[in-house]
């Protein structure tokens, strides 16, 4: 019985790692397509998109 729930423990923790992880994956791509965006708005852009 003791080996079950050091088992069912060991796996909450692991559970528990894997969704902080996924969290934070999806927080930085979060971020990184903010930042690609919001490239757009600065006047640096402008003039190198003007030239075809």
């Amino acid at each position: 019985m003791d080996t079950s729930w050091l088992g069912t423990a060991v796996g909450l923790i692991v559970l528990m790692m894997a969704a902080c992880g996924v969290i934070a994956h999806y927080r930085r791509e979060r971020r990184r397509a903010d930042l690609l965006r919001h490239l757009d708005h600065h006047d640096w852009c402008r003039w190198t998109r003007s030239r075809h």
